[in-house]
């Protein structure tokens, strides 16, 4: 691996994919991982009543989301060796393309500055895993919806798309550590 980005792997897609669970495997097979920013920053909103929540101002949500994945990027780059992401900073994009927003320079810029591995993980949506909570309260729809929005973003960024398969979560990590070449310590 020769740059930073090309150790950074990113798992991405809708809500209720399995995306989280995932990187939770990855974290428990000892490889250094960073969450999501959409469930903190929700969380964090609602514990101090605050105002950035999807719901309420999409636009100030969208800002703390980057916010957040630049400060998991540079978190990322202290890490040594390989480092799994529960989305990357294009999320933003496709979180402001799916509410209809529109996207500032400064969001298009961070996307094109701040790189992963060039293949990407996708999560498909799936409808038998799917739920909705405090938290999440989007629909499947909604989630099928945020899907096509970030596999068009990440496409038109450069990156390749690898589909996760709707599988059981340990194969799913086979596949992740199959499809970058590296082995669980």
């Amino acid at each position: 691996m020769q740059n930073d980005s090309d150790r950074f792997f990113v798992l991405t897609g809708g809500p209720g994919s399995g995306k989280t669970t995932l990187i939770e495997a990855l974290r428990k097979a000892d490889f250094a991982t960073l969450p999501e920013a959409g469930r903190g920053i929700i969380r964090d909103q609602m514990a101090i009543g605050g105002p950035a929540l999807p719901w309420n101002d999409p636009a100030l949500f969208a800002e703390l989301m980057l916010s957040w994945e630049l400060r998991s990027y540079q978190a990322a780059l202290e890490q040594k060796g390989p480092v799994f992401f529960d989305r990357g900073v294009p999320d933003t994009l496709g979180y402001l393309r799916l509410t209809g927003l529109p996207a500032p320079d400064h969001v298009r810029n961070a996307a094109e500055r701040f790189r992963y591995a060039g293949r990407v993980f996708i999560a498909p949506p799936w409808p038998e895993i799917f739920g909705q909570d405090s938290e999440r309260k989007q629909t499947l729809d909604e989630a099928e919806r945020t899907y096509h929005a970030l596999a068009g973003v990440y496409t038109e960024l450069g990156y390749e798309l690898v589909p996760l398969p709707r599988a059981p979560v340990e194969k799913r990590l086979r596949f992740v550590l199959a499809e970058t070449g590296l082995q669980s310590g």
